[in-house]
This record gives C-alpha cells, structure tokens and sequence, in this order.
C-alpha cells in the first residue's frame, strides 16, 4: 500500500510535511534572502529574477505556513500601501537547513566563474565561523543573533541575519 504523496501537509512523515512546505527553488530562496534582512516585493523579484506571479504565490504560502509575516507599509512617496514579509520565528528556524546547504554546496558544487566563497562570520569579531558553529577566536558558540553572511559576488560587508518578529 502506498503511503501520503508529496503535497501532502498532513501526512504522518515530518520530513514530507516539511518538504510540502518548503520543496520547490524558489521557496527556499526567498527564505534565504529574508534572512539577510530582504523584506519586500520588489527587492525579492529583482534579486532572484522571479515572475510576479510566482514570487506572490510563494511569498502567500510561506506567510500560510508561518514562516513569513506580513506589515503594510507606504513606500517613499506615500504612494499605495503594500506590505514587507519578515521572519517569523518558524521562517528563523529555518537557519539550519541553510546552514546545511551551504556546507553541502560548498563542498559537492563550484561557481562557473572562480569567485570568493561566501563566508559565515561572527558579528562580534569578525571571524569566519563554520554554520552554527564556535568561533576560534573568542571560543564561544555563534548564535543566530552574532551571525552574519559575507557574500563577496554582492558585497565585501558582512550582512547580519534578520530577526524574527
């Protein structure tokens, strides 16, 4: 007998479940980027190039499952009200399985073009730290609020992970 398919929310496997939620590229991509502090519309779209009408369908699921919140908010010329997507503490818990991507694509993959790996950092020192790690200077364990991500292809600063709200 054949067990729950895939999309499946449901069903009795956490690891179904979880993949229900955040399976496809683009989900999980957008949860990075709100984790280094993007949280609205058009900074989502123009980073990873997405079509409107998926990037809304993937913001909408993430605030149903409760990763991600919405805040209305007036853009600069106090135009038309929209809203920015922030973590929630279920969207911030996702740290580990970035952190666990990032290890296993920075051991089993390679950019095109040699470019500088991207580091994790700990905020207080500067230190590169390996993901939910010690840092080897201040021997002390990085939490989620003293880590920070350098990504040298965007910029040589070290970007400090959003919070939760």
């Amino acid at each position: 007998m054949a067990g729950p398919r895939r999309g499946d929310a449901r069903g009795p496997c956490p690891i179904g479940r979880a993949i229900d939620v955040l399976g496809d590229r683009w989900t999980l991509l957008v949860l990075r980027n709100a984790t280094v502090g993007m949280s609205r519309f058009d900074e989502f779209k123009a980073d990873l190039g997405i079509a409107d009408n998926i990037l809304s369908d993937r913001l909408r699921k993430l605030v149903e499952h409760g990763l991600l919140t919405k805040r209305p908010y007036r853009d600069e010329s106090g135009g038309r009200t929209r809203n920015e997507y922030r973590l929630t503490e279920a969207g911030a818990a996702i740290l580990p399985v970035l952190h666990a991507m990032y290890d296993w694509g920075a051991t089993h993959t390679g950019p095109a073009e040699a470019t500088a790996p991207m580091q994790v950092v700990h905020r207080t020192c500067g230190e590169p730290v390996e993901p939910g790690g010690d840092c080897p200077r201040c021997g002390v364990h990085v939490t989620r609020e003293e880590e920070a991500w350098v990504r040298p292809w965007r910029s040589p600063e070290a970007i400090p992970l959003a919070p939760a709200v």
